[in-house]
C-alpha cells in the first residue's frame, strides 16, 4: 500500500487555540493627516480556520480522518468560525464559553503587504476547560496520533494531563509548542519548534555538531522520542535515537510562512499515522510546507499537490 492510500485510514486527534483568521485587503493611496499612517480603503475581507484548526485543515487535506476537539466564544467570531468549520470534511468538537471571547486575528492588508494586525483574546473558563478534557479523554480511543496544537491561549491549560493520558492509552502524541516552559511537554513523543524556539530553550549554536548535542539534552530533559527543528530557509532537522536528519528547503518562492508550522506537523503526523518512519514523516512535511509558503495565508497542501510531485 502507497503512502498516499495509507493515510487515508490514519485517524488524526487535534487539540488546541482554535482561532478565526480575518483579512481585510484594500488599497492604499495616501497617507492619514491624523498620523503618519497609510490609510487602507478596505474593498473585500476574507475569514479562515486558523490555529488548531489550520492544522486539522491540513491533516484532512492530505487525506486523513481528523477529529478537532476546541473551545469557542458565543460572538460574532465564534459564529463567523463555526460556520467554516460545519464545511469542512473532519468532526469537530467546539465546546462554547459564553464569557470566552473566540481568538481572532485580524490582519490589514494593503498591496500585498500586512499592514498590521489586531489580536482579540481571552483565557477560557476553568469549566469548560473541564468539559473539554473530558472529552479528551473519551476521544483517545478512536485515533491513532494526537496532535496538540499549542499557541499560548489557554486551550491547552491541561496539556501535561493530556500527555499523561495518550501514553497511558499508547498514542503518540505531538506537540507544536509555545513560550519557553517545555517541561509541560515532559513525555511528548514529539515536539516541532521552530528555530526561534528552540534558541529559547537550548541557547543558540555555531555548528551542526553543537545544535545535534543540544537536541539531544532538550530530547533527555523532557523524556522526548524525537524532536523537529523546522529551521526556515535552512529546511528541517529530525532528532531521534537514531541520530540527526535533515532536509533540505524545498520551497521555491516563499510567499507567506504563517501557518506552515501547522502544516509541517500535521503531515507529520499523518504519516506517522499511516505507519511511516520518522525520517519518511520529514520528507512528507518538509514537502507539504514548500508548496504552503507559496501561498497567501493560512493554507494547506493538498495530497494531489504533495503526492503529484511523485508521480
Amino acid at each position: 500500500m502507497s503512502l498516499r492510500d495509507a493515510i487515508r485510514r490514519a485517524r488524526i486527534l487535534v487539540v488546541g487555540d482554535v482561532m478565526l483568521d480575518r483579512y481585510w485587503f484594500g488599497d492604499v493611496s495616501r497617507i492619514s493627516p491624523e498620523a503618519p499612517v497609510p490609510v487602507v480603503h478596505v474593498t473585500r475581507n476574507e475569514d479562515r480556520i486558523g490555529g488548531a484548526g489550520n492544522v486539522a485543515r491540513n491533516a484532512a487535506a492530505l487525506g486523513a480522518q481528523v477529529t478537532l476537539l476546541s473551545v469557542a466564544g458565543c460572538d460574532e467570531a465564534g459564529q463567523a468560525l463555526r460556520a467554516l468549520l460545519e464545511a469542512e470534511s473532519f468532526t469537530v468538537h467546539l465546546h462554547e464559553d459564553p464569557a470566552f471571547s473566540t481568538i481572532t486575528k485580524l490582519r490589514v492588508i494593503g498591496r500585498q503587504q500586512q499592514l498590521l494586525r489586531v489580536d482579540f483574546e481571552t483565557q477560557p473558563g476553568h469549566e469548560v476547560l473541564a468539559a473539554k478534557l473530558e472529552a479528551y479523554a473519551q476521544l483517545l480511543t478512536d485515533c491513532d496520533v494526537v496532535i496538540l496544537s499549542d499557541y499560548g491561549k489557554g486551550g491547552l491549560t491541561h496539556v501535561t494531563r493530556m500527555i499523561e493520558l495518550a501514553r497511558a492509552a499508547n498514542k503518540p502524541i505531538l506537540v507544536d509548542p509555545k513560550g519557553d516552559d517545555w517541561a509541560r511537554y515532559t513525555g511528548a513523543t514529539l515536539i516541532t519548534p521552530n528555530r526561534s524556539e528552540f534558541r529559547d530553550v537550548a541557547g543558540s549554536w555555531k555548528t551542526e555538531a553543537e545544535l545535534a548535542d543540544k537536541a539531544a539534552a532538550v530530547r533527555a530533559s523532557f523524556q522526548l522520542d524525537a524532536l523537529l527543528v523546522t529551521r526556515s530557509e535552512e529546511g528541517m532537522s529530525l532528532f531521534d535515537a537514531t541520530g540527526a536528519h535533515h532536509e533540505a528547503t524545498r520551497a521555491q518562492e516563499v510567499f507567506d510562512v504563517s501557518g506552515a508550522g501547522d502544516t509541517v506537523i500535521a503531515a507529520y503526523a499523518v504519516a506517522l499515522a499511516a505507519g511511516a518512519s520518522g525520517v519518511e514523516a520529514v520528507r512528507l512535511a518538509n514537502r507539504a510546507a514548500g508548496i504552503v509558503v507559496g501561498k497567501f495565508g493560512t493554507a494547506v497542501a493538498t495530497a494531489d499537490e504533495v503526492f503529484g510531485e511523485e508521480a
